[in-house]
């Protein structure tokens, strides 16, 4: 099972339970200070992908993490209830505005 997605600065951590995720957010989080660096809990957020709406409160030191509805990752848009409706739409709309532009009258 993939527990973790890595690109840049970006990091995405994942886990089949809130208590296995908050552990891994803590080992994460005493690496960085470990490193000398820190997880901005500011640019930090928690989602849960699941059909009913489920609580993850998860910390980071002292400082809770926001719990988000839809997440985008590297341009990709994820939503809680695991639909992917809004960035096909997304998508869609993107490549239609493109379509128009290449057959406008120069």
């Amino acid at each position: 099972m993939v527990t973790s997605l890595l690109f840049a600065d970006d990091v995405v951590l994942m886990a089949s339970s809130v208590g296995d995720l908050q552990h891994s957010l803590d080992r994460f989080a005493a690496e960085c200070e470990a490193a000398g660096m820190r997880v901005s809990t500011s640019k930090s957020e928690a989602m849960t992908l699941s059909r009913k709406p489920v609580e993850c409160l998860l910390r980071v030191g002292n400082e809770s993490l926001l719990q988000v509805k839809e997440f985008k990752y590297l341009g990709v848009l994820f939503a809680s209830e695991g639909t992917m409706e809004r960035e096909f739409g997304r998508r869609i709309g993107a490549a239609g505005r493109c379509c128009i532009r290449f057959t406008a009258p120069l």
